[in-house]
Parts: structure tokens; C-alpha cells; sequence
């Protein structure tokens, strides 16, 4: 079946008719005359075989047909826009300041080599790194990209993009466990001092996975709430308790062998790490080529 050229001819006219409410005004905004763009309209039309507008000597107005195509020819034309947006975008040197929020334990053991090698392709970007562990807004406290660290993301309205993963393991010390005894699983944590990170919803409810892999919870005692997983790992190399943490929290003492991973028996449930931004519409140069830096330097 041969393609067929003219398939989108007349149809920004038509849509910029309906959008300015007539011929004449069309025409002003399109810096056509008005019979020209009444000309468009009806090979619009013969071509289609449907009359897409009722006109009258002071009015338009849209036929059923013509709300139907309307609506589809709206969407083409914010398609190609944004095509095109995104086209004179990539060929713009990335500028100006970029403001990210990343938690300080994903920040100080993974961002470094993303930033330091952001910092030489693209010196004329201004870096303002926000290292936090609190849930921030990423549009109302004004970040161009947040990066999260979590086992669910609950961000519909947010473009969200994995670039990374671990585990979430179960971890005490060779001493802790020695003198308090080791569970054996998850529901055994109540006869323990457990420290919980506070920036979940439910901070002592850990989630675990069975040997089938099914998700399920377990509500352990709360010695000690703390929006700091460094805070966390500390405590718990102290020997004064357990905690569930993300694997890469404890990189170095794993190595080093001073923690001991609690439940090896079951599934570790994964915990995930995006990049989060407010829109893929005509996303900027900065926030484009900082997202291919990070997912080149520190994706696994």
C-alpha cells in the first residue's frame, strides 16, 4: 500500500482554526491570509470525506466528526512540538545551575564519579547537591532532579527512571548476635532492639520476602527511630543492636566483615534507586546530559 503524502497537510491550519476561533483570526496568527487558511480547511475536508466545521457568517463551530478529529490532530501537533522541542534542545551546551537532592549514604558511597566526571565534560553548569535523607518535594522546594532510594516509589505525577539496584539486608554484629542470640527469622526481631529509619511511613514495619518470594511484614519493637542510615549503621556497629539496611549503606563493612547478614535463608527484597524530575517535556540540557552521566557512571 503506497504511503500517503499529504497525510498531514491542513491539519495545524485546521487545529489553529479551532484554537482561535475562526478563519480570520487563524489567519492573523498564522501570518496567512484568511483565504488561504479557508482553503486549507476544505482539502482538509475533501480529503478526509467529512465535514470537520459548521460555519456561519459570525461563527464556527466544530461537527461530531470534527470534535473527534480535533482532539487527535491536537495531540499530533503537541507530539511533533515537543519532537522538535527536544531536537533544539540536545544541540544546546548545558548551562547554568543545576540543583539535586540525593540521601547522604547513596551520595558519599556512588554520586562521586557521576559529579566529578559532570563537573569536566560541563564546566558551565552550577552543581547545588543537596545531601539529605528527608523525602523532599521536587517541585516545591525547587529541585531540578531528586534521586530516591526506596522498595516501592509512590511518585505517579513524576517521571521516575531505575538506574540502580541492591539489596535490603537484615545486619547486626558477630558480638550482638553472640550475647542476644541470632533469629532465625523475621518474626523472632521482637525479642530484639531494632533500629528503624524514620523517613518510611510506617518505620517499624520491615518488609521481608518468604522462600516462594512473596512479599510480607513484620512489625518489630522500636528501639530507636532515625532519618540517618549512617546513623543507623553506626549503632549497629557499635554492637547495640539490628537493622534493616540498603546494601549499599554498609559496602565497607560488609568487606570488612564486621557485620553479619541476618536471614540468609530468604529472598533479600530489592531496593531500588531513581532519578526523579517533574516532566520529559523539553527537559533541559543540564538535567539531560546529568541523568546520561549518572546512568553511564553509576548504573549496575
Amino acid at each position: 500500500m503506497a504511503s500517503n503524502t499529504k497525510l498531514f497537510d491542513g491539519v495545524v491550519i485546521f487545529t489553529e482554526v479551532v484554537k482561535q476561533g475562526g478563519f480570520s483570526a487563524a489567519a492573523e496568527a498564522t501570518g496567512h491570509s484568511t483565504s488561504y487558511i479557508s482553503k486549507e480547511v476544505n482539502k482538509l475536508e475533501a480529503r478526509l470525506g467529512v465535514r470537520l466545521l459548521n460555519r456561519t457568517t459570525r461563527s464556527i463551530g466544530l461537527t461530531p466528526e470534527g470534535k473527534v478529529y480535533y482532539q487527535q490532530c491536537l495531540q499530533m501537533v503537541l507530539d511533533a512540538q515537543q519532537s522538535l522541542g527536544e531536537i533544539n534542545q540536545s544541540h544546546v551546551e548545558p548551562k547554568g545551575l543545576l540543583r539535586i537532592s540525593c540521601p547522604v549514604s547513596f551520595a558519599l558511597g556512588y554520586l562521586q564519579p557521576a559529579i566529578s566526571a559532570y563537573m569536566q565534560r560541563y564546566p558551565e553548569v552550577q552543581l547545588d547537591i543537596d545531601l539529605n535523607d528527608r523525602h523532599v518535594d521536587v517541585v516545591q522546594d525547587g529541585f531540578d532532579l531528586v534521586i530516591r532510594a526506596t522498595q516501592q516509589l509512590d511518585e505517579s505525577s513524576l517521571i521516575c527512571r531505575k538506574f540502580f539496584s541492591c539489596k535490603g539486608l537484615t545486619v547486626a554484629t558477630p558480638s550482638y548476635l553472640n550475647k542476644h542470640g541470632r533469629p532465625t527469622s523475621p518474626q523472632q526481631l521482637k525479642n530484639h532492639t531494632c533500629f528503624s529509619y524514620s523517613n518510611h511511613k510506617v518505620p517499624n514495619r520491615w518488609q521481608y520476602k518468604s522462600s516462594a518470594g512473596k512479599d510480607y511484614y513484620v512489625d518489630v519493637p522500636q528501639s530507636l527511630a532515625c532519618n540517618s542510615a549512617q546513623m543507623e549503621l553506626a549503632l549497629v556497629l557499635d554492637g547495640l543492636g539490628i537493622a534493616r539496611l540498603p546494601e549499599f549503606v554498609m559496602t565497607k563493612a560488609l568487606a570488612e566483615q564486621k557485620l553479619e547478614v541476618i536471614f540468609t535463608d530468604l529472598p533479600a527484597p530489592d531496593i531500588d534507586v531513581y532519578v526523579v524530575y517533574p516532566s520529559r517535556k523539553y527537559l533541559s540540557p543540564k538535567i539531560r546530559s546529568f541523568i546520561d552521566v549518572l546512568v553511564e557512571k553509576v548504573a549496575n
